[in-house]
């Protein structure tokens, strides 16, 4: 078999695995509603590479990746830059301290959809007091009455917003998965902390971009506190934080997005260190190519045997 056909194969196995990945999820996720996770010696990182200007850059071949797990370069197995479809759920903030700017919100929401290409899938929650679908994984841009008679009301659950999605996302079969948050970033009334929600999303591979809703006027010191929750959600799993909150700045970063979950690089290993230890490590991912700058997870908690 010639080295090529061989890593192929490889390849086509790595993407099946992703495939059944959801229904093992569910088999072990199900028994703790507050512990997502997925106990397979098998690493994935979805990486977003652009330029000095901000696009994605393509075309990257395998030779140029090293991947680091606590300062240890570990090996490659699977390797794609091929563009994919993605699926992403939209969190939309509409509690109380969101009465100003729930219009807006759902405004930036309909312009990220807009931007999705055909074959890519969208779901929408609102949250509130608590989490509720407003529409279910769809490639369709119309959206139900629900969607436009959402009002400002009741606390701010984002944690627990966060980790439903990622456990919606944790069923789905494209291996390239975010979730877009719309909030002015304030919680008041999660069951789970940001850890949890952040752990949660690291489980089944989500990047999170986080785009701050709040006044531009406000200049609190709660602002900056709620501001530094959004942008660690966003750096921790390799996403954006978007501070812009309209006008066409905000319609060129959701076209951004879309571009770069698109053309991800997907890449997979086997860690060398196989301890069922349930402790947290940390990833390094590094290019061989100057002025570029590469976002992807910053660690994933190993299984606990």
């Amino acid at each position: 078999m010639s080295p090529a056909l061989a890593s192929r194969r490889l390849f086509l196995t790595f993407l099946a695995f992703l495939v059944l990945l959801p229904i093992f999820h569910d088999k072990i996720s199900g028994q703790d509603d507050d512990v997502i996770s997925v106990d397979s010696s098998i690493v994935v990182l979805n990486a977003s590479i652009t330029d000095q200007s901000g696009k994605a850059v393509g075309g990257l071949g395998q030779k140029l990746f090293r991947v680091f797990e606590e300062g240890v370069e570990q090996e490659i197995t699977a390797f794609s830059a091929e563009e994919t479809p993605f699926a992403v759920v939209i969190l939309l903030d509409t509690s109380g301290s969101m009465e100003q700017r729930v219009s807006l919100a759902r405004s930036a929401a309909l312009q990220f959809l807009n931007g999705l290409r055909i074959d890519d899938n969208a779901a929408i929650y609102a949250f509130d007091t608590e989490v509720k679908l407003v529409r279910d994984f769809s490639n369709s841009r119309d959206l139900g009455d629900l969607f436009y008679d959402l009002k400002a009301e009741g606390m701010t659950v984002l944690n627990d917003a966060i980790f439903t999605a990622a456990q919606a996302l944790g069923k789905r079969p494209e291996k390239r998965r975010a979730i877009v948050v719309l909030s002015d970033g304030a919680d008041t009334m999660s069951k789970r902390n940001a850890d949890k929600a952040l752990q949660a999303a690291s489980a089944v591979n989500a990047t999170i971009y986080t785009v701050d809703m709040s006044s531009v006027t406000d200049n609190s010191r709660e602002r900056l506190q709620n501001q530094g929750v959004l942008k660690n959600f966003a750096e921790k799993t390799g996403g954006r934080f978007v501070s812009t909150p309209g006008g066409v700045a905000m319609r060129d970063t959701f076209k951004r997005i879309v571009e770069e979950l698109g053309s991800q690089y997907t890449l997979a290993f086997q860690p060398a260190n196989l301890k069922k230890d349930g402790k947290w490590r940390s990833l390094e991912l590094r290019v061989a190519r100057p002025n570029l700058t590469i976002r992807t997870r910053k660690g994933y908690r190993a299984p606990k045997g």
